[in-house]
């Protein structure tokens, strides 16, 4: 039973037991996706059928950010906690290390993708990265035979929402993955280009601030994301969770 929460569904869960989930489905066999909300996704969930509908379908729906947790103190629906999309891959990566499970990495600017793949596969010994490319395609036939012939297990999609998650749901069954996962700018991380919060900012739940100090042009993107607990209240008071 998921709880709903401005009308997506999300699965109740901590970070250990996401990581289990998500090993479960890869473990599982045929096409599973995992999608990792946070407040701009609720956001675009509510003018977007398609894009609401794909997060509601997904395999694995894991609260991205602390703004979605509070939304979810204010329905009086709180969740165990936030399971962030690195958090939740970096403890998928160590369960592949061990199991010799295969991963191909899809998105960002060219290269991006390749030195992610060399630190991960520093990061986690055993790790087998089996192909990757960048997130500038214009045709999607051509990446998902990649994906099939490199034989992967697992595929992160990092197109930005609400493409990705789109495009997993169209593309990836035809690719033989187990699992994909959405992440946004995950690969921009894992590759060194970008620099994770602080782990004091993480731990209070500002990683926004810290990325709006390092990118002050994101000011105007983020002076939305208020909205959603604007809308929790709005929705609490009308006894309700939805759009």
């Amino acid at each position: 039973m998921r709880t709903d929460i401005l009308g997506v569904g999300f699965d109740d869960l901590t970070l250990d037991e996401a990581a289990r989930a998500g090993a479960a489905l890869v473990e599982r066999g045929g096409f599973h996706y995992a999608v990792t909300p946070n407040p701009e996704f609720l956001l675009e969930a509510r003018t977007n059928a398609a894009f609401r509908q794909t997060l509601l379908d997904a395999d694995l729906v894991l609260a991205d950010g602390i703004g979605v947790i509070y939304s979810a103190k204010i329905l009086g629906r709180p969740l165990k906690g936030k399971v962030t999309g690195i958090d939740f891959a970096q403890r998928l990566l160590r369960w592949m290390a061990a199991q010799g499970k295969r991963l191909f990495l899809l998105g960002a600017k060219p290269g991006v993708a390749e030195l992610a793949a060399a630190h991960l596969k520093d990061a986690y010994p055993g790790l087998i990265v089996c192909g990757t490319r960048d997130g500038y395609f214009t045709q999607d036939a051509p990446v998902v035979e990649d994906i099939r012939a490199c034989a992967a297990d697992v595929c992160f999609v990092c197109l930005g929402a609400p493409k990705q998650e789109l495009w997993m749901a169209k593309n990836g069954p035809e690719t033989g993955c187990s699992l994909m996962v959405g992440l946004g700018g995950a690969l921009d991380v894992f590759a060194g280009v970008v620099e994770r919060a602080p782990e004091a900012y993480q731990k209070l739940g500002l990683e926004w601030l810290h990325r709006l100090i390092k990118e002050p042009r994101r000011f105007g993107r983020m002076a939305k994301l208020p909205l959603v607990l604007l809308y929790a209240l709005g929705a609490r008071r009308k006894g309700g969770g939805g759009r």
